[in-house]
């Protein structure tokens, strides 16, 4: 179906708010409202998969941003975590002081620090793994493993675009 802007621009309003004919938002169709809620509810069941380890989610956070890419910047988690600099220093001075990172130097810049992680996280590492699998499993058990991976695909090109658009507004 070939749209012409106006058209598009309508199809796309309709489609992420479901602004009904009285114009109330239905939220529980809003794409916003949707991401939003999926986030949260995977990181409400993660977090009480994994309490017994004793760890606050923002740990978990710069621990699993750690895995990602070991040797961040403060500044560069700071971001990630989606949180401000000063905090995000305190947080990481706590797990610092409990032994799952440790900070060192930047070789190139002499005023940044480098976070991370130590050999206390391996352990953990197959057990988060074993609890994303089983997260997983139960958050996309009603759908195909075609349609799993159509999701995964489309929300990589929505980040992408979104990716672009906030890197362009800078």
């Amino acid at each position: 179906m070939r749209l012409n802007y106006r058209e598009k621009h309508y199809y796309i309003v309709d489609m992420v708010t479901n602004i009904n004919t009285k114009n109330k938002i239905n939220f529980d169709r809003s794409l916003g409202f949707i991401i939003h809620d999926v986030a949260r509810l995977m990181r409400l069941a993660f977090d009480r998969r994994v309490r017994d380890v004793g760890l606050t989610r923002a740990q978990w956070m710069v621990l699993g941003y750690l895995l990602r890419e070991d040797g961040q910047t403060q500044t560069e988690l700071a971001g990630n975590i989606d949180m401000e600099k000063a905090p995000t220093g305190r947080l990481i001075d706590r797990l610092e002081q409990s032994g799952w990172v440790v900070r060192r130097p930047d070789p190139v810049d002499k005023r940044a620090n480098r976070v991370y992680k130590t050999n206390k996280v391996d352990p953990l590492i197959s057990m988060i793994q074993d609890t994303t699998v089983e997260l997983y499993e139960t958050a996309l058990r009603e759908l195909s493993i075609s349609a799993q991976q159509r999701l995964i695909d489309e929300l990589i090109i929505i980040k992408k675009n979104l990716q672009s658009s906030v890197n362009s507004e800078r």
